[in-house]
């Protein structure tokens, strides 16, 4: 062997997307099923499909305990969803421990399945390292405040998705593995926007997202380029980013829910600035006519009526979504934004807050942020 394979499970945690990114080329995958790839692993997809991270990290402590994988790639699998889970939960301190398990070079010789012969005599050579893992190792320095060093990993996974991934082998990857790259690819990209939005690095933004429009011309994209020249007062450029996602989708499947969404929003977004409140929650009440699951389209219609201070219909509108589609509308922002609203329309507040409160603790994922209802 090349190299020793990676920490044993009693030293090493792990974390994985809900999504089975477990191998470089998952849906093309010679196994028959999840299980037969890795241990249970279905149980864990599931897992974090329901956000039972608390759980997750038990399973994994225990199927180390117990010496239940076998193959270095389980390993790596399990301590992706370890890390992942602990990661959602906030303990960013155990996630880094975890972590630290790995070599820093996470496309050391160590992770390629063609340094274990013995265990992978048939398998194609490649890494090992699920997709998940590598953007966690990416994402992790930013949840405990190095920014920079997040953002130079990040910069490094989006040359490594281009560079050996869409650019090399675009003769020999199958369509399916092609496109899974690609929503990688733009995954990351986004990511690095957002950090950069966040420090209000515009021209930046501008410049990641005018490169690529100029590969993708994405509705997406495009309205996402006229939000940030929103932000930083360019509306005669943020109103023709809009105009000309009209025209795309004008000219694409009408009949596309998510693209008149799109399209309803970015008109409501332009009434907004306009402080024209009434035409903005129409657009609004049009979004959750089409997609009663839109929650940006149903936070800001609350947001709208309470600009028009019409708090009761504003406080109906979120409850109700929270009501019909708990496991989309159950974020911190909708939450916070409610008991805000409770706090200016009724007296007690307190009582109604609390009882919101025991209802999130019934029904929300193991990583939703409770404190959300004590501001």
């Amino acid at each position: 062997m090349d190299a020793p394979p990676p920490p044993p499970p009693e030293s090493s945690p792990t974390a994985v997307t809900a999504a089975a990114n477990v191998a470089d080329d998952p849906l093309t995958s010679p196994y028959a099923s999840m299980n037969s790839y890795c241990h249970d692993l279905s149980a864990l997809q599931d897992l974090a499909c329901r956000g039972a991270w608390r759980t997750i990290v038990d399973k994994v402590a225990r199927s180390r305990s117990l010496s239940l994988l076998s193959k270095p790639h389980e390993h790596l699998i399990y301590l992706t969803f370890n890390l992942l889970s602990l990661v959602k939960l906030r303990r960013y301190p155990d996630a880094q421990q975890e972590l630290r398990t790995l070599d820093d070079d996470l496309d050391s010789k160590q992770y390629l399945y063609d340094s274990y012969p013995d265990h992978y005599p048939n398998h194609k050579s490649g890494s090992m390292v699920p997709f998940a893992l590598r953007w966690l190792h990416a994402h992790l320095p930013f949840t405990l405040g190095d920014r920079q060093l997040a953002l130079d990993r990040l910069y490094t996974l989006l040359h490594f998705i281009r560079d050996k991934k869409l650019s090399r082998n675009l003769d020999s990857t199958s369509e399916v593995s092609l496109t899974l790259w690609k929503k990688r690819e733009q995954f990351v990209v986004n990511t690095i926007i957002s950090h950069h939005l966040s420090q209000k690095e515009f021209k930046v933004c501008l410049s990641l997202l005018r490169a690529e429009i100029s590969k993708n011309e994405d509705p997406l994209l495009v309205s996402k380029l006229g939000y940030v020249q929103m932000q930083y007062g360019d509306l005669d450029g943020a109103k023709r980013s809009f105009e000309v996602v009209e025209k795309m989708v004008m000219g694409s499947d009408s009949e596309n829910v998510e693209l008149k969404n799109l399209l309803s929003r970015n008109k409501a977004l332009k009434y907004l600035v306009g402080k024209d409140y009434v035409s903005a929650v129409r657009e609004y009440e049009e979004c959750i006519e089409r997609d009663g699951s839109d929650v940006v389209a149903i936070n800001n219609k609350a947001l709208c009526l309470m600009y028009l201070r019409d708090l009761s219909d504003s406080i109906k509108v979120l409850e109700s979504a929270l009501e019909r589609v708990p496991t989309v509308a159950l974020n911190e922002t909708i939450v916070v934004n409610l008991c805000s609203m409770y706090e200016l329309a009724h007296v007690n507040h307190a009582d109604i807050k609390k009882t919101l409160s025991t209802w999130i603790a019934r029904v929300a994922p193991d990583d939703f942020d409770n404190s959300c209802t004590r501001i």
